[in-house]
């Protein structure tokens, strides 16, 4: 499925679910397509946004903002979203093993059809959650819109008698909420937190009266640009993974694994991470006239994505402190390039402070000042693949931004192509 048929697809079903059931219900497609084409983009939306929430903004309460650190922030999201595949195959299955109860026809590719576009609703409306408080009403909507959209689709594509559609749809619904539930436990486990956030889609053009597909185009530079890019790339790899399969060479078989794993980071390829003494030689001997009491580096491994991480400790003998860190996001940089195409900009002031995040040069920046604590943060995005930050008790933010200054961020930036891999 190309771009403009994703775009398309996505506005009938939310606005037309009526005459696009029956459309979706008569397309031939496979298992492997419906994946690739379309729910590991559509389904990517949230994941990502939750990062861009809980890594890169934050939650605030009482003048006290919390965020994930980047690199569990990553695991969180690569988790999640790994889960989500499984249990949308997973909930196919038992809406195909449930079909002859309700009168209807075993078809598991009709059975995810149904999951997948059903869910749109809910994948949609979950990039809204990060607009305080009307974002959870938004993504209420959305869980309970896509209910309705599995109401209506059920009997098109299993084929179940109109007057059955209602119990069918309350089962499946019953058994994605506990399902669902558990997968919120495992990630809560892995993490720590739990953030589901979201972004405003940008980059749709529609064009012309009736806004068919014909005049539907996407800016390729866009977050969701950039997530079509991933589909192809995931075709391409699908083809070459299925080939890999069919030969039993257990090499190929891993190599494509690799591949398929880049296309859907949105990588490109496979990336290596910078080695742990490289990352750490960017932390200075010291910050001013705080002197690094400590430094640490390490990298790792999220599903097959390394991300690297090298943080330094500083102190003075004022009782000025200043955690700084730098951060390779390795083979999730696809991930990052999107987050900084979705963050929105915002700013908000207390009677204590201000918080902000922008974007300047084509960097993502995120700043905060609490005046009665004198504690702050400030970091930035390099080359849409490093996070450089620094944190701490000082005088004024102007230290936490010289702090990061003091890394050579040009070298750094420099080094965004440094490990990737060819596809």
């Amino acid at each position: 499925m190309d771009s403009g048929k994703i775009i398309s697809r996505v506005k009938n079903i939310l606005t037309t679910p009526r005459t696009e059931w029956p459309i979706v219900a008569a397309e031939a497609d496979t298992v492997g397509g419906l994946y690739t084409g379309y729910i590991a983009i559509i389904a990517a939306l949230p994941a990502i946004a939750s990062f861009i929430k809980g890594s890169l903004i934050g939650s605030s309460a009482f003048g006290i903002t919390v965020r994930t650190p980047i690199g569990m922030g990553l695991v969180g999201m690569l988790l999640h979203y790994a889960l989500v595949m499984v249990l949308i195959y997973v909930m196919a299955l038992i809406i195909d093993a449930l079909a002859p109860t309700f009168g209807g026809q075993k078809s598991m590719l009709q059975a995810l059809k149904v999951v997948a576009y059903s869910w749109t609703a809910s994948w949609i409306a979950g990039i809204a959650i990060i607009v305080p408080w009307l974002g959870w009403l938004i993504a209420i909507a959305g869980a309970v819109y896509a209910i309705y959209l599995l109401y209506l689709g059920l009997p098109h594509t299993m084929m179940c008698p109109a007057d059955k559609a209602g119990g069918y749809t309350a089962v499946s619904v019953i058994i994605a909420i506990v399902l669902s539930w558990i997968i919120g436990i495992v990630v809560v486990g892995v993490i720590g937190t739990a953030a589901m956030s979201g972004a405003a889609i940008s980059g749709i053009h529609v064009t012309g009266a009736n806004g068919d597909s014909d005049s539907v185009t996407i800016d390729s530079n866009s977050a969701l640009g950039q997530l079509a890019a991933i589909g192809k790339r995931a075709e391409k790899a699908g083809k070459e993974l299925d080939a890999a399969q069919k030969s039993g060479d257990s090499t190929a078989q891993s190599a494509a694994m690799g591949k398929m794993i880049g296309a859907i980071s949105g990588a490109g390829g496979p990336v290596e991470a910078l080695a742990p003494d490289q990352i750490k030689a960017f932390l200075p001997d010291s910050l001013g006239t705080l002197k690094r009491t400590s430094s640490s580096a390490q990298r790792n491994n999220a599903m097959g994505m390394q991300v690297s991480e090298a943080t330094g400790e500083y102190a003075g003998d004022n009782g000025q402190h200043i955690t700084l860190e730098v951060t390779d996001t390795g083979g999730a940089k696809g991930f990052i390039a999107m987050a900084t195409a979705m963050a929105p900009e915002e700013e908000k002031e207390t009677d204590h402070g201000y918080e902000k995040t922008y974007t300047a040069d084509g960097h993502l920046i995120h700043e905060e000042w609490n005046t009665q604590s004198r504690y702050g943060e400030y970091s930035v995005v390099m080359g849409k693949r490093f996070t450089v930050k620094a944190n701490g008790n000082v005088g004024s933010i102007e230290q936490l931004k010289q702090a990061v200054t003091s890394i050579d961020l040009g070298k750094l930036e420099a080094m965004k192509d440094a490990g990737v891999k060819s596809d």
